[in-house]
């Protein structure tokens, strides 16, 4: 377990990503999937909680709300675990979200309401925000911080600059920055070449890598004839390119017993100190990602796959956020 800092609340090593709960367009709920559905989504959820992921990602955007009254449905169906599942959201601070803390505390009470909690144990901002000062934000989040709204605060999709920027601004307020969620996996090591992961250690700030397994590409299951379906725009290499990163996955698998190369993706990213966050659309990928749990790569096998890595653009998110 991880302690969050600013609070009494530990995370898991690895958590749950709830993106794809609630949401039709990307990941095909009561659309391209017929299979996929609230029950099969109670199965991840059960799974998780049982092989000790009680950390669930969602956000305000996750479906337009419905992935945070997903997980409300779940809590209140599961009195027995409930006390022992820490919840993240996400504030998503678009320009005409004025004024800011306002904002911030509007959406946050909402985000309350859907998931049924008097209280989430992390609440993130969803994006950097050029336009305005690192000063405010932090102001904005230290209102629900102190009014026991919120155990901690962090952030999402920032780069170092900006991670150092809000850092101080948040320890103005007296308040530690707990998180920052980036994108990062085999098909994206960006945070870790830029310097990002490294500042993330020098500040004991957690790196919650979200797409861990490149939403999908790295699980072993599509190739050149076989691509994602949907609108999965990250990490989007021609799946040619990814062939071999996958063969590597499969091939140190074969060493550790058999592990599938989702679970090996997931145990690098865990061997580079970050929390990987996967999705589950169902209970066997809840068990899948929980196999890449109570082992761990040699130091050999983590500069094998270093080597076939592929640092990736720039984030989707980023780039239309930055510019326009």
């Amino acid at each position: 377990m991880i302690p969050i800092p600013g609070c009494d609340v530990t995370m898991p090593v690895m958590g749950l990503g709830t993106w794809a709960w609630g949401d039709r367009s990307t990941w095909g709920m009561d659309g391209y999937d017929p299979s996929y559905g609230f029950d099969t989504i109670r199965g991840a959820y059960a799974r998780a909680i049982a092989a000790g992921v009680t950390l669930l990602d969602t956000a305000e955007m996750y479906g337009n709300g419905e992935s945070e009254r997903i997980i409300g449905r779940l809590l209140r169906e599961d009195t027995a675990n409930r006390d022992r599942v820490v919840v993240a959201t996400k504030f998503m601070p678009f320009p005409w979200r004025v004024p800011l803390a306002r904002a911030l505390m509007k959406s946050l009470r909402a985000s309350l309401e859907r998931l049924g909690l008097p209280f989430v144990h992390l609440y993130q901002i969803h994006g950097p925000i050029s336009f305005r000062p690192a000063r405010a934000v932090a102001a904005a989040l230290a209102a629900p911080y102190r009014a026991g709204l919120v155990k901690a605060v962090g952030v999402s999709n920032y780069s170092e600059g900006e991670m150092r920027a809000i850092h101080g601004a948040l320890a103005a307020e007296g308040i530690p920055l707990a998180t920052n969620q980036v994108e990062y996996s085999l098909l994206r090591t960006m945070p870790e070449t830029s310097g990002l992961l490294r500042a993330c250690r020098d500040l004991d700030v957690t790196l919650l890598a979200y797409s861990p397994l490149a939403m999908g590409r790295l699980t072993g299951k599509y190739g050149v004839a076989n691509p994602p379906p949907g609108k999965r725009n990250f990490s989007a290499f021609p799946m040619a390119e990814i062939e071999p990163v996958v063969a590597e996955l499969r091939r140190i698998g074969a060493a550790h017993g058999g592990k599938s190369p989702a679970q090996v993706a997931l145990n690098w990213v865990m061997c580079k100190g970050a929390v990987p966050i996967p999705g589950a659309k169902n209970a066997a990928q809840a068990e899948q990602n929980a196999g890449a749990l109570g082992w761990a790569l040699v130091a050999d096998e983590v500069t094998a796959l270093d080597r076939v890595a592929k640092f990736g653009q720039r984030g989707l998110f980023n780039r239309v956020w930055q510019h326009g």
